[in-house]
Parts: C-alpha cells; structure tokens; sequence
C-alpha cells in the first residue's frame, strides 16, 4: 500500500475517469490511513470538491490522496452507510443530491430530537457544569469568522454532540451525529456572515442554559433548526 494522504482544499477532486493530479506522499502510520481519508472525503463533501451527482473512484481518489485504492474504499463504504453517497457497480460511488425539501425534512427530524433533550437538560442540569461547553461555543465562533464550511462543520458538529452527550444517551448522540452528517452533504452554500450568525446563536443558547432560562433555550432552539432548514 502507498501511505500519505494529501489534498488541497477548495480544489475540485478529479471524477471517475478524469485526471488523477500528482500529489508527493505524506508518510503517515498504517492504521490512521483509512481515518484520515474518511476525514479528507468529509471535508471535500461539506466544501463541495466532492460535487453532488458526480461518480468518483476508488483507484482516481487513491492517486489524488497518494494511497491505495482500498483504504479509500472503505470510506466510500462508510460514507454510503452516512447516505452521503451511493455505489455504482462497476463506476465507483456517486456523491448524493438532495433537494430542498430533503434538506428541510432533515432539519425537522434532527428538531424533534434535540429540541426535548436541551429543554429537558436545561431543566436539570446545574448552571456550572455548562462552563466546559464555552469552548467549543467559542470556537464555532472563530470558525465561523474564518468563512470555512469544512472548519464550522466540525466545530458545529463538536458542540451539538458535547451539548447533547449530557443526556447521558450514547445512542442519541449517534443517532444526532448521523443526522447532522447527512444534513451537512450535499453543502448549501452559506456565507460568512450566515455563519457567524448561526454561532452566535450558540453562544446565546449556552448563556440561556446557564441562566436557567427554559423558555429561552426552547425558542432559541427552535430558531436554531428552523434557520438550518
């Protein structure tokens, strides 16, 4: 197996059947390969190099990555079980297209269950413990002032999956995790300032759970999800 993975963001990744660019390896252990493809395909799917409705292949990518064909292959097949693509015998795998209104329905589904979950956490749990939640609210601050989709995401991802991880429900967690993938790919196009506005909103909502405020966290929750969709 060739090891490395490299990419160059904001740089469309070739389809299947297009020109592999020659990329210089990055050594990097054995066993991280297959994870940090996966992290470079998700990043390329939320900043759009991976463009919906496109079929790209395992073979291309691994020479865009300077990796063999199976490590990326098996985050295709993981990225298929995240419904952020889809196998074509033969091809490769195509990249998911979803409407608005799959989009919408997306937003409303990952409401109806985190909505209860934060009202009710804002109901028990005591005002310090929310204090190791203000840095990651601070930082989809910062990644949001960067303009970044792929930076936001994940420090959008980080914060609803720490905010949520209260409720002590392992299977709530993942089952958020997933939702928020798959509304996160394909990408909307959203500016900075869209962005900015959305972590502050963040940040509104940790003051409004330190402040015990329960009415206030149910409408900016609310809010939150209903911008999303």
């Amino acid at each position: 197996m060739k090891q490395g993975v490299q990419g160059s963001p904001g740089r469309p990744l070739a389809a299947a059947g297009g020109p592999a660019p020659a990329v210089r390896p990055v050594p990097v252990q054995r066993s991280s390969v297959r994870g940090q493809i996966l992290d470079a395909l998700r990043t390329a799917l939320v900043t759009g190099d991976l463009r919906p409705g496109e079929v790209y292949s395992a073979p291309v990518l691994g020479e865009r990555f300077g990796v063999s064909a199976t490590p990326v292959r098996e985050a295709m097949q993981q990225l298929a079980l995240e419904g952020a693509v889809e196998v074509v015998p033969n091809r490769g795998f195509r990249v998911v297209e979803r409407g608005a209104r799959e989009l919408a329905e997306l937003a409303e589904v990952r409401a109806l269950i985190e909505v209860p979950v934060i009202v009710r956490l804002a109901r028990t749990v005591p005002a310090e413990r929310w204090a190791g939640l203000r840095p990651l609210a601070q930082e989809t601050v910062r990644a949001a002032a960067t303009g970044c989709p792929a930076a936001y995401a994940e420090s959008d991802r980080a914060f609803h999956g720490a905010l949520l991880a209260l409720a002590g429900n392992e299977q709530l967690v993942r089952i958020a995790e997933d939702l928020h993938r798959r509304a996160q790919w394909p990408p909307v196009r959203r500016g900075r300032a869209a962005l900015v506005a959305d972590a502050a909103e963040h940040v509104a909502l940790l003051d409004a759970l330190t402040a015990g405020d329960v009415e206030g966290v149910r409408g900016l929750v609310r809010r939150h999800f209903a911008d999303a969709s």
